[in-house]
């Protein structure tokens, strides 16, 4: 079985200084949503209650939240401590057992079969992620759970469960498909569930001015009908309609490595930059780092003003010079909303150990072997950079075919 960890308005509630806060603003009749973020597209992110009874919805453009409601009270975003309270999320349900494959801030899967010799029954394992979560180090929130044969199963399960009580969907493995009363309970839920896979969200308005408004009546257009109108998307929008998904894939855990200063008066300007040089030289010091160069980098600021600010740096080529480092992270200063009164520097994803030397003798296998060597260090720096999706070779299927599209098909790169 497949659970799904949902914490209703997780950035909003972050933001706004915790759900109880959330609580009390829409019991007085005020309408949250998240700002937009500097330098990013003017719409508004996560809405409270209050904010979605006035038509207010996650993503609309500003100008159009705040003509819908006038009202509106915009709630600065802090991503810094966003991350932090997720983080320590992930790593409660983990300290249980799970191996969690986070999908955004607030939603995350985890299977139950290997824990039913830790646990006891499935039941015993959602009570252990739910003491979890709401323990100081899971960031004291309760979280809505719930259960199912796939990912998509247990996230239409999480959004028809009650905050204390899990709902669990009737199914067999996630290595078997739906049972019939899993399929005819999901044909029932609204159509906008696919609004919570970034490849099927932008299929929602369409598939509205269609008609469509469930899950079950999707699935009776046909997975060949989606595919010729949509692509892509639309044949897996069928496929999540028809309650088949993808398996689990958990997070790799990795040690983490971070330094952080106050940074005092030096809040902007070359003087924020000599904290960032000093930031770098303590990172590449660490002894925990053995001699390993960086591939990505999490650069973040807690604001002046209130709120953080927070950037995911990827080099174009695994790092351990900290001139280099410097360079590239010092123009991302530039990007700061606001003055800083702290900087942090913490470690993605670490490339390969920069001490490596190559043969002394330049033969053909030495030198086949330094390019496939080279190849594989494209190919993870790429997928560091745009995701796992983003390194694919071509693979002659049936070259003799007369339709282009199924000569050749994109195949992941194994490493």
């Amino acid at each position: 079985m497949v659970v799904c960890v949902h914490l209703p308005r997780f950035e909003l509630a972050v933001a706004a200084g915790g759900r109880a806060e959330v609580v009390e603003q829409t019991l007085a009749g005020r309408a949250l949503a998240l700002a937009p973020q500097a330098g990013a597209e003017r719409r508004v992110g996560e809405v409270s209650g209050a904010a979605e009874a006035c038509g207010v919805r996650t993503g609309m453009v500003l100008g159009e939240a705040l003509a819908r409601c006038p009202q509106l009270v915009l709630v600065p975003p802090d991503p810094m401590r966003a991350a932090e309270t997720w983080e320590g999320t992930l790593r409660a349900l983990e300290s249980i057992g799970a191996a969690v494959e986070p999908a955004r801030p607030g939603l995350a899967y985890f299977e139950t079969d290997g824990l039913r010799g830790i646990h006891g029954t499935d039941a015993a394992t959602i009570a252990a992620a739910q003491r979890a979560c709401r323990s100081p180090a899971g960031g004291g929130r309760p979280a809505r759970m719930g259960g199912g044969p796939t990912r998509f199963c247990a996230l239409a399960a999480s959004l028809a469960a009650r905050s204390r009580r899990p709902f669990l969907i009737e199914g067999p493995s996630i290595d078997g498909p739906p049972t019939p009363n899993a399929r005819r309970w999901l044909a029932g839920r609204p159509v906008w569930l696919l609004a919570f896979r970034w490849e099927t969200a932008p299929l929602i308005e369409p598939l509205t001015r269609l008609g469509v408004r469930t899950l079950g009546e999707l699935a009776k257009l046909g997975r060949a009908s989606m595919s010729d109108r949509f692509g892509r998307p639309g044949a897996l929008a069928h496929e999540l309609a028809c309650g088949e998904d993808g398996p689990v894939r958990a997070r790799r855990l990795q040690e983490r490595l971070e330094e952080s200063m106050e940074v005092g008066d030096a809040s902007s300007g070359m003087a924020l930059k000599r904290v960032l040089g000093v930031l770098v030289n303590r990172l590449l010091a660490r002894s925990e780092r053995d001699g390993r160069t960086l591939r990505a980098v999490i650069l973040s600021a807690r604001l002046v003003a209130g709120g953080g600010w927070r950037e995911r740096v990827v080099f174009r080529q695994a790092l351990c010079d900290p001139e280099r480092i410097r360079l590239a992270l010092s123009l991302r200063l530039l990007l700061l909303p606001a003055p800083a009164d702290a900087l942090r520097l913490s470690v993605e994803s670490f490339g390969p150990p920069a001490n490596e030397q190559g043969a002394l003798l330049d033969d053909e296998r030495a030198q086949c072997a330094a390019r496939t060597e080279r190849l594989r260090e494209a190919v993870l720096q790429m997928r560091a950079v745009a995701g796992q999706d983003a390194a694919l070779r071509a693979v002659c299927v049936d070259p003799d075919s007369r339709v282009p599209e199924r000569r050749v098909m994109l195949a992941p790169v194994i490493e």
